[in-house]
């Protein structure tokens, strides 16, 4: 028999995430909330619970006045966003774990929340169990922040870990991640870096205030590294680790996910496995660092059934530094430092490099190591290129054009008083 005092959650879904919801859900004795109902498309499929928790009618959730809260725990984003919407019109607070629904719908969902005058929370959809998105709302409400960046998914940090600790190849890595639950269903969402970008469009929403598209946003992921790249970056002491970054350059923000090699020196050397970090610059705080599991079913779970238990104190986001109004804006007018290995056969176009600060060449292989204008080379297309691969220089370098400029007139200057 139920307890009436006790939040009544409808949840959409009952897979990886929504078994380590009810798992650590039961295992909670903080929090009063109880699951009603499960909404599956499935119903052949055998499940850990009884079968009166589940249907395959969302209507009998989303219309339920016996249910407060729905929980959206599906892959499907468009399927997703209309479960959402549904809710939020219906005066039903949600809790998601969705990226890219959010990530695609990010405004709109906004304002949605404005009009129905009832919460949307999804601290789980950004680094797994690490509260990264009520920090920045709280803690950094009134701090100018520089940069947030870090290692946003969880699964390509798996894979590069037992690549480069455990010699097991992408293929067979990839595999393993799956097989533990820390793919997603479609690999390429991770491994060529588009689940970290929509997270970073979430991060940039309570970072910076900006809601952006996810095609506004570069990104490039782990599928092109190479015997080649991998020795390179062990004789230098160094890890490959797929970096989301954004940074304040001015008024406008650079932003985007590529791979880069890591230092030993670095916070992020020893993030390995399906472990998330972020870091967060700012001007008064200086640097803060953020740690915990980004995959899985419980860490996953566990940071759902937060947002639940922030629902029952009337929690909601504020938004706080998209109020500030600050006219920012998302722009690939930075530089960059970055190696670019290619093929020796198929040079790279000629003006690719603003600086070249160290260059290879061999029968086979060839790389450049230099400073890149961003927009240049998203507008170069050389990034498509099967024999090419992109990974963020060990000092990245994120500059503005006008710094560059300046230090292009600085040589200039020393040329000429030679």
């Amino acid at each position: 028999m139920s307890d009436s005092s006790k939040t009544r959650l409808g949840v959409f879904g009952f897979g990886c995430v929504g078994q380590g919801l009810y798992n650590v859900l039961s295992h909670s004795k903080g929090i009063k909330a109880e699951i009603r109902k499960i909404c599956i498309k499935n119903a052949s499929k055998k499940r850990s619970l009884p079968e009166h928790y589940f249907t395959l009618d969302k209507n009998e959730l989303l219309f339920n006045d016996d249910i407060d809260v729905i929980v959206e725990l599906i892959d499907d984003p468009v399927a997703a966003f209309e479960i959402v919407k549904t809710a939020l019109q219906n005066g039903k607070a949600v809790v998601t774990a969705n990226k890219k629904m959010l990530a695609d719908n990010f405004e709109e969902l906004f304002r949605l929340q404005l009009s129905s005058n009832v919460p949307l929370l999804y601290e789980a959809s950004c680094c797994g169990c690490i509260p990264i998105i009520r920090n920045l709302e709280e803690y950094y409400d009134n701090d100018q922040l520089s940069a947030v960046e870090g290692v946003f998914n969880g699964s390509t940090n798996y894979i590069l870990t037992k690549m480069f600790r455990e010699n097991v190849s992408f293929e067979t890595a990839l595999s393993e991640a799956q097989v533990n639950g820390f793919a997603e269903s479609d690999p390429s969402l991770d491994i060529d870096g588009y689940d970290a970008k929509y997270k970073l469009g979430i991060i940039l929403a309570h970072s910076f205030g900006l809601f952006v598209k996810p095609g506004q946003l570069f990104n490039y992921g782990i599928t092109h590294i190479s015997d080649f790249d991998a020795n390179y970056a062990k004789e230098k002491g160094y890890k490959i680790k797929l970096i989301a970054f954004c940074r304040k350059i001015g008024n406008t923000i650079a932003a985007g996910v590529l791979p880069r090699f890591i230092t030993p020196e670095s916070k992020l050397f020893g993030i390995d496995y399906e472990y998330n970090a972020v870091m967060v610059e700012s001007i008064f705080s200086e640097y803060q660092y953020f740690v915990g599991k980004g995959a899985g079913s419980n860490p996953t779970g566990s940071a759902v059934l937060s947002d639940i238990s922030a629902l029952t104190y009337n929690y909601k986001y504020e938004y706080k530094k998209y109020q500030l109004h600050e006219n920012l804006q998302v722009s690939n007018d930075f530089f960059i430092n970055l190696y670019i290995r290619y093929n020796p056969a198929n040079p790279l176009p000629p003006d690719i490099f603003e600086e070249v600060h160290e260059q290879y060449v061999s029968h086979n292989n060839a790389y450049m190591i230099g400073s890149v204008h961003f927009d240049r080379l998203v507008n170069s297309g050389i990034w498509e290129r099967e024999d090419v691969n992109i990974i963020t220089a060990a000092e990245p370098g994120i500059h503005g054009a006008a710094a560059a400029a300046g230090k292009s007139q600085e040589a200039e200057l020393a040329i000429s008083n030679k």
